[in-house]
C-alpha cells in the first residue's frame, strides 16, 4: 500500500469545493509501478467554466491521459480542481493549457495530454489539446 497519510481530500466528506483554480490543491500519491510505463486516463464529461467576455457558461468533456512518473494524481483532488473552474472566466484554449501546466507541475509525469471538447457555441464546437512534453 502506498503512503497516503498526506492525502487530505480522500475519505473526507466535509470538504467544500475550492472557489477558484488558484485555491485548489492537487494531491498525489506514490506510484507503486514507477518501473513500468502504463497509461492512466481521467474523463470529466461535465466540466464547466465561464466565457470571459459574456460571462456565459462553457461546457466541455475534459480528458486527461498520462504516463505517471514517481507519483500519480489522486482523483478526488483532480475532481475538486476541475470543479474550481465553474466560476472561473477563461477562454477554452487558456483552460486546457492551464490544466496541463498545473497537472504537470503537480505530478511530473513522463507524458501527459489534456483534451477539452467544448460544447457548441453559435454552431461551432471547439476541441483543444495540449501535451507534455511538447511535440517537436
Amino acid at each position: 500500500m502506498p503512503d497516503v497519510k498526506d492525502l487530505t481530500l480522500l475519505g473526507n466528506s466535509k470538504r467544500s469545493l475550492p472557489s477558484s483554480p488558484d485555491e485548489a490543491q492537487i494531491e498525489v500519491f506514490p506510484n507503486q509501478f514507477a518501473h513500468r510505463k502504463y497509461q492512466i486516463e481521467l474523463d470529466c464529461p461535465e466540466f464547466s467554466s465561464l466565457c470571459p467576455v459574456t460571462g456565459q457558461p462553457d461546457t466541455a468533456r475534459i480528458t486527461i491521459t498520462y504516463i505517471p512518473g514517481k507519483v500519480c494524481l489522486e482523483t478526488k483532488s483532480v475532481k475538486f480542481y476541475l470543479a474550481s473552474y465553474r466560476n472561473h472566466p477563461a477562454f477554452n484554449e487558456e483552460v486546457v493549457n492551464r490544466l496541463l501546466t498545473d497537472l504537470v507541475a503537480a505530478c511530473e509525469p513522463v507524458s501527459m495530454m489534456v483534451k477539452g471538447k467544448f460544447g457548441s457555441r453559435g454552431g461551432i464546437s471547439l476541441t483543444v489539446a495540449a501535451q507534455y512534453p511538447e511535440a517537436e
